[in-house]
């Protein structure tokens, strides 16, 4: 089996203990990772706490920053390959996709070497007129980076990327689950000259390695991105810290479609937008509300589509959906499907488990119109599930769309303008795409409401949640202080 280490004060080791990997397409384990338990991350943590404040790293320009991460830029897009084949085989995830988003992941981090010395302060006009008074926008200091293993190298790259524009110092733990992809990326990052301490990576799990990194006194800012429920714990272990947080979590993503809207292009792209890496998607538009009276044709549209899916061996090019991460998840999605017909809910099409190794299931869609109270509607399954509502008119629309404690992202397929900008302003979502889904880009930032999370990863907004404001005063008088305690 492959052996992978931690990367810490930019040295590779092994951890405290180590643990099997297993290739969700087999069932079988293929790597031996790490374990970092609380003597490695609180290594991690006082080398990121060091190099802060060291001048090889705190004394370089914002320009100078920008140049490591351009130069990692490089490498990544040069590496792409190996990459998407290590995180294909150690979580599951299609090889055609793996390989796109990897490659894409280098742009993020081209876009936040160039954001590196733009992150600009303020004079203020103040209302004294011997006082000068301007604003710093300083790093906030070491940062935890919690990414789960879907998406890893995105969800890494819009943390690092704009953590390292302005200047603070990194952990970051990998998912226990398919952490291999990141455990390779720390050799890019040591191979782009980044001083001893500025990033460490390493992986471990969440009562041994989560809680020590997020309550470790020397760590100010936890940037994560997973659940709600491990999210809740996340915050409470900040209260030991009183690190700042910014939380990327899940979503029950709304897609609506009107009877107006193309109805082969909205199918296309609830397709994607659903059965597109296995539906492991935070984004992923897993509730579809579409207008009643096409709710037939549409549904037809779909289910045609979902059935001539592609689904198998992960890594090869002709596959369209792979397994499912985990075997865990796999029985809890079938559990919540059975749960669903069994309140009322109609089965499209699939529901099963596919027949031989590996953590497959089937493309399914469930319509809920008359089954009101589906866990489908309301739980996140993260995975290749679709539910269905019909709706009468706009605003029964948008009900059905704000019904829920996620808000994340949304959809909106029609051909009407101005519905479309009445929309907009009503759904509660962090992302709205019209007439398109899952659309990205690294100068557009993402994030969520409610139990979505909050701040915000890509743009110029993610930049600015890793620093903090200095408020600066200079006295420009040359007469002296009066004596407070002497009265004129």
């Amino acid at each position: 089996m492959e052996r992978f280490q931690h990367y810490i004060d930019g040295r590779f080791e092994d951890g405290s203990a180590s643990f099997e990997s297993l290739d969700p397409a087999t069932g079988e384990p293929w790597a031996l990772m790490p374990e970092a338990r609380a003597e490695d991350v609180d290594r991690a943590v006082r080398a990121a706490h060091r190099a802060f404040h060291a001048s090889e790293w705190a004394g370089l320009t914002a320009t100078a920053r920008g140049r490591l991460l351009l130069r990692l830029a490089d490498l990544v897009q040069t590496a792409a390959p190996r990459l998407a084949q290590l995180e294909t085989r150690d979580t599951g995830k299609i090889i055609r996709e793996t390989s796109a988003q990897i490659a894409y992941v280098a742009e993020y981090y081209r876009y936040y070497a160039g954001l590196a010395d733009k992150i600009e302060g303020a004079h203020l006009p103040i209302d004294k007129p011997d006082m000068e008074v301007w604003l710093r926008r300083e790093p906030v200091g070491v940062v935890a980076a919690i990414v789960p293993w879907n998406s890893q190298l995105f969800l890494s790259a819009v943390k690092l990327g704009p953590a390292l524009a302005a200047g603070c110092t990194v952990v970051l733990k990998a998912s226990e689950d398919g952490p291999a992809p990141l455990l390779a990326f720390a050799r890019l990052v040591h191979e782009a000259g980044f001083p001893p301490g500025v990033v460490n990576i390493l992986t471990g799990f969440g009562p041994t390695c989560g809680v020590a990194l997020t309550t470790h006194p020397l760590v100010n800012h936890v940037a994560f991105t997973g659940g709600p429920e491990t999210a809740r714990a996340v915050v409470r272990n900040s209260a030991e810290n009183l690190a700042s947080t910014s939380l990327e979590l899940g979503g029950k993503s709304p897609f609506l479609v009107f009877a107006d809207a193309d109805l082969d292009s909205a199918a296309n792209a609830q397709v994607s937008g659903i059965f597109a890496a296995t539906g492991q998607s935070c984004v992923a538009g897993s509730r579809l509300l579409v207008e009643r009276r096409v709710r037939d044709a549409f549904l037809d549209k779909l289910r045609l589509k979902a059935e001539a899916i592609r689904v198998g061996a992960p890594h090869e090019m002709s596959t369209e959906m792979g397994p499912l991460c985990t075997r865990r998840q796999r029985d809890r999605m079938v559990d919540v499907i059975r749960a669903s017909v069994a309140a009322g809910a109609r089965l499209v099409t699939g529901g099963g488990t596919w027949e031989g190794p590996g953590f497959f299931v089937q493309p399914t869609i469930l319509d809920c119109t008359e089954a009101p109270q589906a866990p489908c509607l309301g739980t996140e399954i993260f995975g290749p599930v679709l539910s269905v509502q019909a709706f009468d008119d706009e605003d029964h629309a948008v009900h059905l769309a704000n019904g829920s404690p996620y808000g994340f992202a949304a959809g909106i397929f029609t051909t009407n303008l101005t519905r479309a900008h009445r929309l907009v302003r009503r759904l509660r979502a962090g992302v709205v795409w019209v007439n398109t889904y899952r659309a990205i880009s690294p100068i557009a930032p993402f994030g969520g409401h409610g139990l979505s999370g909050h701040g915000r990863e890509g743009g110029l907004a993610a930049a600015l949640d890793y620093t903090t404001i200095k408020t600066v005063w200079l006295r420009i008088s040359d007469d002296p202080i009066p004596d407070p305690f002497v009265m004129r």
